[in-house]
């Protein structure tokens, strides 16, 4: 069949083989399609790519930086917090301590302010006791003389102070009582 086409003299080409002006034109739109896509679409690609590349790059910079200043502040903090605990430990030691210290001053002042306050009393008491012998001294003395004088059926009052009789008897009544 292919060889009755070709005797017919119709020109018949082989489908194998390519028409030459095929080629050219083919060649030509190859070339230019070569040319357009190096000179525009290629350097854009390349671009494209290029700040891609650089924003993962730059953002795994950016987030090391970022985890670098994380870890900075997070051994500030640290550092930080262990100076207030350590400044607390002392504000509460100084506290104990002060505490203790105005203990021992309010003790030492009630300490006084008692002794004082007994000190007081006893001057006080002796004091008392003072005015109180010198008014049965002179009371007994009084009781003395009267019921000596009713013994004795005369007054005995004036003779009795002029010679300290009461005095000299009471006086001798506490140095036996004080044996």
């Amino acid at each position: 069949m292919f060889l009755l086409a070709a005797e017919g003299g119709e020109s018949t080409h082989n489908p194998i083989v390519p028409v030459w002006q095929e080629i050219v034109v083919g060649t030509i739109a190859f070339a230019i399609l070569c040319f357009v896509l190096m000179k525009f679409v290629f350097p854009r690609m390349e671009q494209t790519f290029q700040a891609r590349v650089d924003a993962i790059e730059g953002g795994i910079k950016r987030a090391e930086a970022a985890q670098a200043e994380a870890n900075q502040l997070l051994e500030q903090y640290r550092a930080q917090l262990a100076e207030a605990r350590t400044d607390a430990a002392k504000i509460r030691d100084d506290a104990r301590a002060d505490a203790e210290g105005i203990r021992q001053d309010i003790l030492a002042k009630a300490r006084e302010e008692s002794d004082r306050i007994i000190a007081a009393g006893k001057e006080q008491l002796a004091a008392e006791r003072a005015t109180i012998v010198r008014e049965l001294r002179t009371e007994v003395g009084t009781i003395a003389v009267d019921l000596a004088s009713k013994i004795v059926g005369e007054s005995l009052a004036d003779e009795a102070r002029r010679k300290g009789t009461v005095d000299r008897f009471l006086s001798g009544l506490e140095s036996t009582g004080a044996r």
